[in-house]
Order: structure tokens, then C-alpha cells, then sequence
């Protein structure tokens, strides 16, 4: 069984080596980067399961890449630092950080730090119904219930769907949206969005021009929520 990719986003070489050679040989398939934006590059072109970020980038600081990938990029990311205060862990937490852990780290613990983000990833894509009141979305079977009744979805409808779901009353941005979907070259397409929104709740709503599941947050995004 392939495990999951692993982006390393370190300007160190001897810090690269010795993670890239600890998880190649627990089965992890594993990508480099030495700056702030070869990574934001390559996590944007291929994103990873998981990204290892060091703070001190020669470049830009880490806390601003973290930030940067929060904007779009859903998986685990776990903060590798000299820094051991209080306050930047705090901060790295608070901007998205799944975890954090300080240089020089044992390689084990940090092994079993990411076999436990990866499995809470796991665990949460096992819920494989949500219901929102009526609206019911079958998260293995990729299928969508309104009131009992099946709804047909193109596929591009029903991922857009699945992923404001999974994001329950949470706003996702427009560049999230699209970047999740469409990819990073479309971030700037925001009439795709529009018409493909305007689709579901067509299916979705008993009246598309007054939405009681997805909701429009003016000038920031969208969120699906339980009818009220």
C-alpha cells in the first residue's frame, strides 16, 4: 500500500537529508523544497498529503507561507522549528499548524506525529453521510439527497458540493474554492464559481434566489449550512 507524499519545505540540507531518508524507508513518498516559494510552487502545482514547514526560510517567514497555504490547502501541515518559544508555537497553531515540533526532534516522535495527523484525516473522511436538514450527501457513494429524492450532479457540481459540506458553516473563500477545484491556474476565474453555484442551488433549493443551504458571504465566498 502507498502511503501518503510528503512535501519538506526546508532550507536546511543535512535537516532535508535526514528526513527525506527517514520517510522513504517507512514507505512515505517524499518532495523537497528549499525556499518559501519553490514550496508554495510546488504545493500549489502537486499538492502533498502532508507538508513539513520550517519557520526560518531564507526567503520569507515561515508563519507568512503558513498563512499562504491556508488559503486553499486542506491537508496537515506540521511547523519543524528551532524556535521553541511558547509564542511561536502559539502563533504557528493559531495560523493553521496541525503541529509543532522543535529542532533537533527524534525522528520516532515525529514519525508518530504524522501517522496521527494523517489517521484524524482518515477518521474524518469515514463520516460518509451528512445531512443538512433535507439535503443529504452521501460522501462514498458521491450522492446527493434532496427530501428523499436523488439529485443529479456533473461531477464538478457534486465536488464543489462535497467540499462545502465537509467545511460545514465554514466560509471558503473564492480563491480556495477555486484553486480546490479547478486548480491554482484558475484562481482568478471567479465566473466559474458563479455559474456552477448558481447550477447546484438550482437543484438544491426550493427557491435558488433565496438560498437556505448555500449561503453567499458578499465579496468573500460561500458556505452550505443546515436549512433554517
Amino acid at each position: 500500500m502507498t502511503k501518503a507524499e510528503i512535501l519538506i519545505i526546508d532550507d536546511e540540507p543535512q535537516i532535508r537529508k535526514l528526513l527525506e531518508i527517514t520517510l522513504v524507508s517507512n514507505g512515505y513518498l517524499v518532495k523537497t523544497a528549499v525556499s518559501a516559494k519553490e514550496g508554495l510552487i510546488m504545493a500549489a502545482n502537486h499538492p502533498p498529503e502532508l507538508i513539513l514547514l520550517d519557520l526560518g526560510l531564507p526567503d520569507e517567514s515561515g508563519h507568512i507561507v503558513l498563512q499562504k497555504l491556508r488559503q486553499w490547502y486542506t491537508n496537515p501541515i506540521i511547523i519543524l522549528s528551532v524556535q521553541k518559544a511558547e509564542e511561536e508555537i502559539i502563533k504557528a497553531l493559531d495560523n493553521g499548524a496541525n503541529d509543532y515540533l522543535s529542532k533537533p526532534f527524534r525522528t520516532g516522535e515525529l514519525l508518530a506525529r504524522i501517522r496521527s495527523v494523517i489517521r484524524n484525516i482518515s477518521n474524518e473522511e469515514r463520516e460518509t453521510t451528512m445531512d443538512f436538514e433535507g439535503l443529504t450527501i452521501d460522501l462514498v457513494a458521491r450522492t446527493v439527497k434532496k427530501d428523499n429524492q436523488l439529485v443529479k450532479l456533473t461531477s464538478t457540481e457534486y465536488n464543489l458540493l462535497a467540499l462545502l459540506a465537509r467545511n460545514e458553516g465554514k466560509v471558503l473563500t473564492h480563491q480556495f474554492l477555486l484553486r480546490a477545484i479547478w486548480g491554482p491556474g484558475y484562481i482568478n476565474q471567479s465566473q466559474y464559481l458563479r455559474v456552477f453555484i448558481a447550477q447546484i442551488r438550482k437543484k438544491i433549493e426550493d427557491d435558488p434566489n433565496r438560498p437556505k443551504y448555500l449561503l453567499t458571504e458578499s465579496g468573500v465566498g460561500y458556505r452550505l449550512i443546515a436549512a433554517r
